[in-house]
């Protein structure tokens, strides 16, 4: 991977755009997409849809990947300035004691207060919690719940109420990093590194002289508490092929039970999903593109709807051609959600291979 695409894929991870807050990450995203689709539009729920003409009439594919991402959101602050929230999507209250915290204010004194992030000014926090010198041994055995929990940011009542707003937002204060052997940390992976290879597949498939289909990456919003994002662009761009480009559980690391969960391993490639919500043809266009390309992947069976915009594209006006490809990442929605680098290079490759390899005779009917 070069500089300037990780240098992209750090600032989409860093963007700060829990559901419902996604616009910094929107706007990073049309200023990649703006010199290479023919066309960037945003939809009124924030989603951006970038198309890049095909030159024939094969159908029309859409890779789709959410730049939501979990977080927080203000919901109390005490007249002592400790702040109240409410999780956006699945925060796990376990691993939030004793971790900083970004809030995003929005209050009357942003203009000379902390750093501007298009979600508004960004100030530091701390998740408080009694210290376990002070908490009752039974009480110690317990997860203390998320309503136990505050925000702490160093400000008093008054000064706390005038610059932050209630429902401002808040993200995990952590960004990105490369570690050990060609890995890499951040908080939200899930599911900046799907767009970042919608991204990407467009890039490889106008410098290989285009496909003979329209091609449309995606970045969809609101996906962690609904799929919204991926309802409303599913039917709003209704193309006929539609790919969710995702993060699936490894399960390379302690504790993980294998025969409950299946094998996925970092480093040996993306998973590519198989079952209900994926159609048949086209798992085998993808597993014929990785051979093609002799890129490394796994299968990840899938014998229900997933949680993913897959299952929101499958079920899109009367139906669609769904697909879902996912990078194997360990220790989802904390603040470190780990991954190999080398995976999305060969998620890459076989999607843009699946692409160019289109052609008007494609046929996705299961007969």
């Amino acid at each position: 991977m070069n500089k300037k695409d990780l240098e992209f894929l750090k600032a989409l991870t860093e963007a700060p755009s829990p559901s419902g807050f996604e616009a910094p990450a929107a706007r990073i995203l049309r200023e990649r997409l703006a010199s290479t689709a023919d066309t960037v539009e945003t939809n009124v729920l924030g989603s951006v849809h970038a198309t890049l003409k095909g030159t024939g009439a094969a159908p029309s594919v859409m890779i789709a990947g959410h730049i939501d991402e979990v977080g927080m959101m203000v919901k109390y602050i005490s007249d002592e300035g400790f702040i109240s929230f409410e999780a956006i999507g699945g925060v796990d209250a376990a691993i939030l004691p004793g971790t900083r915290v970004n809030v995003y204010a929005t209050g009357d004194a942003n203009a000379s207060k902390g750093t501007e992030t298009g979600c508004g000014a960004l100030l530091r926090g701390v998740m408080g919690r009694k210290p376990i010198h002070l908490i009752d041994p039974d009480e110690r055995k317990k997860v203390t719940s998320a309503d136990k929990l505050f925000i702490d940011v160093g400000l008093d009542g008054k000064e706390a109420k005038r610059r932050i707003r209630i429902g401002d937002a808040i993200t995990y204060g952590v960004g990105f990093e490369e570690f050990g052997d060609g890995y890499a940390v951040a908080r939200a992976f899930d599911d900046k590194l799907g767009v970042w290879i919608a991204v990407r597949v467009l890039e490889e498939v106008k410098k290989a002289g285009r496909a003979r289909c329209d091609v449309i990456a995606a970045g969809t919003v609101q996906e962690e508490i609904g799929l919204r994002g991926g309802v409303t662009s599913a039917y709003g761009v209704n193309p006929v092929i539609g790919i969710s480009a995702e993060v699936g559980h490894a399960t390379d690391y302690p504790d993980i039970d294998k025969r409950k969960h299946g094998e996925a391993v970092c480093g040996k490639g993306p998973i590519i999903a198989r079952g209900p919500n994926i159609n048949p043809l086209l798992f085998e266009r993808l597993i014929d593109a990785a051979a093609k390309t002799k890129s490394t992947y796994q299968i990840g069976p899938e014998a229900r709807a997933t949680g993913t915009d897959a299952n929101a594209i499958q079920l899109s006006r009367g139906g669609k051609v769904a697909g879902l490809v996912s990078i194997p990442l360990r220790y989802m929605h904390t603040p470190t959600e780990v991954l190999k680098l080398a995976d999305l290079d060969h998620a890459i490759r076989i999607l843009t291979r699946f692409v160019l390899d289109l052609d008007e005779s494609a046929d996705f009917i299961p007969r």
